[in-house]
Order: structure tokens, then sequence, then C-alpha cells
């Protein structure tokens, strides 16, 4: 049972949904300082944001589970395992703090504080990514809770490091980050007008997960508790 009350929760949502987007945002500006090589440029964002998440959820985890995430905090609540209105309230801390995390990442780098992107990431290949992206980082988290529970900071560190070399999109999987990348105009951002495709591709891949893996772990549950 949780420990830490709501309020610490909270903050420590948005705590860990700003510093996983300044790693993000921060970590492509200076990608793109240091080389014009698109490649090495996906490179130099990917590690700081595998890594990041690794100290992210072992710090924070113990805290408030380490969501940083609308669609996993929507998956725990459609497990019954967060209320609804604690939910809600998640759903907004780790929305304000990515928006905070660009915030802090621009100030860094001496960049206007919110510079709405222009880099358009749309169309069906970008939003199928979006939601194999968002599958595989909920098996993974749900999995990982089930048989490794003090391996997932490093599960999902390295998920995330090789979804960004294996979906088109770069694998966002979070709408708080996708948010919060559309307030900066560098490497890893986002047209406005292309959220709802990536959102609605996160929420339905994170669903289609959390199903997989109900019925999936499901059936180990009750082979567990049949007499010998």
């Amino acid at each position: 049972m949780n420990t830490f009350d709501l309020p610490r929760r909270l903050a420590a949502e948005a705590l860990g949904t700003g510093i996983l987007v300044a790693t993000v945002v921060g970590s492509g500006i200076m990608a793109e300082t240091l080389t014009k090589d698109v490649a090495l440029a996906l490179l130099c964002n990917t590690l700081p944001t595998g890594a990041i998440l690794v100290v992210l959820i072992t710090v924070l985890g113990p805290i408030s589970g380490a969501h940083f995430n609308p669609a996993v905090t929507l998956v725990f609540a459609g497990k019954r395992e967060l209320h609804l209105n604690e939910a809600a309230l998640y759903i907004i801390a780790q929305i304000a703090g990515g928006a905070i995390g660009t915030v802090v990442a621009h100030l860094m780098f001496a960049h206007p504080l919110i510079d709405l992107s222009m880099k358009a990431r749309t169309g069906g290949a970008q939003w199928f990514a979006e939601a194999v992206a968002a599958f595989g980082l909920i098996t993974t988290i749900l999995a990982g809770i089930r048989f490794q529970r003090v391996a997932v900071p490093w599960l999902v560190g390295l998920y995330i490091t090789a979804a960004y070399w294996f979906t088109a999109s770069t694998s966002f999987a979070n709408p708080a980050v996708a948010i919060a990348r559309s307030l900066t105009n560098s490497f890893s951002g986002i047209r406005p007008v292309d959220l709802p495709g990536f959102i609605l591709a996160e929420l339905c891949g994170a669903i289609a997960g959390m199903l997989l893996m109900n019925w999936l772990l499901g059936r180990a549950d009750m082979r567990e508790r049949m007499p010998a």
C-alpha cells in the first residue's frame, strides 16, 4: 500500500514528467547544436532519454508509481489500482510538469520559453507506430511488475531506447510528453495540429496492451490458484 499522501504523489508525477521532458527536449537541442547528422542526433536524443527513465522510475517510483504518462495512469485506473479522481489529478500533474520541463530546457539553451513546433509528424504510419510504441510500453510495464518488479526501471528505459529506433514516430508513447514537445520548435518537436492523432493512437495502443496482458497474466494467476 502506498504510504505517501496524494499531494506528494502528484508532486512526484509532475517532477518526474518535467525532468523527463527536459531531458528529451534538452538533449534534442544539444544534438542539433553538435551535429547535422540526423542519425547521430537521434542517438544523442535516445540515450539520455532511456537513461533518465531508469533514474526517475527508481527514485520516484516508490512515491507515486512513476507513471509520468497519462496512458499509463489510465491503464492503472482501468485495472482499478488507482481511483478515477486521483487518476485525473495525476494526468493534470503530468501535463503541467511536462510543459514546465520544456520551459526549463529552453531556459538552459537560451531559447524562447514557448516556441510552438512546426515539425510535421502525421499520417497513418506515424499513428500506427505510436500505437505500437504505447502497446509495447504497457506490456513491458505490466509484465515487468508481474515477474521482475525490481527490474522495471531498466526494462522501461531499455524499451524506450529500442523503440526510438524501431518505430517510425521515434516512440513518444506518452500524451503528456507529446503535448510538451509541441511547445518546442526543436529536434524533438511535434506540431500542435498533429497531437490528436498521436494521442489517440497512444491511448488505443495502451488499451490494447492492457487487454492483452490482463488475459495473458490472468491465465497465469488462475493456474497458480489451482490445487496441486
